[in-house]
């Protein structure tokens, strides 16, 4: 029987009043395992108003006290993280191991925000003028909204609210109705933390939770990560509205190999990070540029890795799961179908691929385009599948001009043995995260991530210290004490409380 999959206010299951639903599909049999419930305008200003109730308490709430719940949050999450992979392969179809990496990704930052009291120390300056001080302190929000995408239902939820709760905020998640489940499961493991009523909330649903979210005055800000046309609406709606928004788009990310890169090193980076979470994923290479006499002997290394993963349930012995949806999984097919009929060598072919799984599951296998050109449907569009396109060009100059002409800038990748080479391209390319010899370069939680062009829309990136100055606001005091005061005897050892 399938089972219903509810929002989450004040720390308990809310079916709302809505009484419409989505289904919830496990992508590696096809089958329905659950109804996802779509909240109404009603069900998401009770959230809403859930939330903003709770902030002035949890507000005014010391850093020591918050700070101990993050850090039992931490310690669960670490004691249980095989649950909620579980979890994430049942809906989003990604293997296991890999839902375990998504959970450590994300636990990063939980860690990154369990110092939160050292990230909002603010200044003091003394006798600024005479006897009076001018210091800073940052403030929290109030309630914030973060609307997550489905190809990491843990990770990416995870970039925004352990910042925003650490800092005093309260939360409203409103996680993909793809995969739904794993936002519940966080959230009774806020409760079992000790998170005080309304500070971790979901709402379930479609545009018309989105809407209310960006929308509701109550609402102070938006966090918000998926394709680029929603992000472009996010933005501009959330804005208009008078919220901070930070809405992280799409992407279309170039490795680029040199003459000199060790080529087994290149090869194997390119299976990785084009074919793990069967390409869904928003720092994927999708596009493989390799430059001058290589391209022939990178190809065949490429197809010789290729050719020997294993594709199937994500629960099994697998390298790739199905992709989340069969319609996902036809759009992707149909990219590979108009590469090829323009012109494209379809050298490893994923459209008719023997899977271990349910005959019904949403599969295809790791694809390998060579010949591929920037007119290409398959070169300019962000596919979000298991597509590996390469594309030949001369000299350096041409492959970096191919990436800084891309309208996207979120990642991009060098593989090069000459330190000089990595140095001007670091410098040259107009992409905002870069690797070098590194595929998948997603910085450390104590970094920020983010892209440049179209990948980003708003000022603020992910998690670091962008993320805690987008979750509070400096306020500056000017102070002039006459009078001493006296504070009495207390000869105990003093304590945070």
């Amino acid at each position: 029987m399938a089972k219903t999959i509810s929002h989450w206010v004040n720390n308990e299951v809310f079916a709302g009043t809505s009484g419409a639903s989505a289904p919830v599909t496990n992508p590696a049999t096809g089958v329905v395992t659950g109804q996802v419930a779509l909240a109404s305008v009603a069900d998401a200003q009770a959230v809403i108003d859930a939330a903003a109730a709770a902030f002035p308490a949890w507000r005014d709430t010391s850093l020591a006290k918050r700070t101990q719940v993050l850090f039992r949050f931490r310690e669960l999450l670490n004691e249980r993280k095989g649950e909620l992979a579980e979890i994430i392969t049942a809906e989003h179809g990604k293997v296991v191991s890999d839902a375990l990496g998504e959970v450590a990704r994300g636990q990063e930052v939980v860690e990154f925000a369990c110092g939160i009291p050292h990230l909002l120390k603010g200044g003091f300056t003394e006798n600024a003028s005479t006897k009076i001080d001018v210091y800073s302190v940052r403030q929290p929000l109030g309630p914030v909204a973060i609307i997550s995408p489905f190809n990491f239902p843990a990770m990416v939820p995870m970039w925004f609210f352990p910042v925003a709760i650490a800092a005093g905020n309260t939360v409203v998640l409103k996680p993909s109705e793809k995969d739904p489940s794993a936002s519940l499961w966080l959230a009774a493991l806020w409760k079992e933390a000790g998170l005080p009523e309304g500070v971790f909330n979901v709402l379930q649903g479609d545009k018309t939770a989105v809407d209310e979210l960006l929308t509701n005055p109550k609402i102070k800000s938006v966090s918000f990560v998926g394709s680029t046309p929603i992000a472009q609406y996010v933005y501009s709606t959330g804005t208009a509205a008078g919220k901070r928004v930070q809405a992280l788009g799409g992407a279309k990310n170039h490795a680029v190999i040199l003459p000199d890169a060790d080529l087994d090193l290149a090869a194997d980076a390119m299976v990785n990070a084009g074919f793990g979470s069967a390409g869904e994923r928003c720092m994927a290479i999708s596009a493989c540029v390799a430059v001058g006499p290589i391209a022939d002997d990178l190809v065949a290394k490429i197809r010789e890795r290729t050719t020997g993963l294993k594709i199937g349930d994500g629960t099994k012995d697998s390298d790739m799961g199905p992709l989340v949806t069969k319609a996902h999984r036809d759009k992707v097919a149909g990219y590979i179908d108009a590469g090829e009929a323009a012109g494209a060598k379809v050298v490893v072919d994923g459209r008719q691929v023997q899977a271990d799984g349910g005959q019904d599951g949403f599969w295809l296998g790791p694809t390998l385009l060579d010949n591929v050109t920037p007119d290409m449907t398959v070169y300019t569009d962000e596919i979000f599948g298991p597509v590996l396109s390469v594309v030949r060009v001369d000299t350096y100059d041409q492959a970096l001009e191919l990436i800084n002409s891309n309208p996207y800038g979120n990642g991009t990748a060098i593989f090069t043995n000459d330190g000089g080479a990595a140095r001007r391209f670091q410098n040259e390319v107009e992409v905002g995260m870069v690797g070098i010899n590194v595929p998948i370069p997603v910085p450390m939680a104590y970094y920020s991530f983010g892209g440049w062009k179209a990948s980003l829309f708003g000022d603020s990136h992910a998690h670091g210290m962008d993320g805690v100055q987008f979750f509070t606001r400096q306020k500056a005091i000017t102070q002039r004490w006459l009078d001493p005061s006296h504070g009495g005897i207390n000869l105990g050892f003093p304590e945070n409380n």
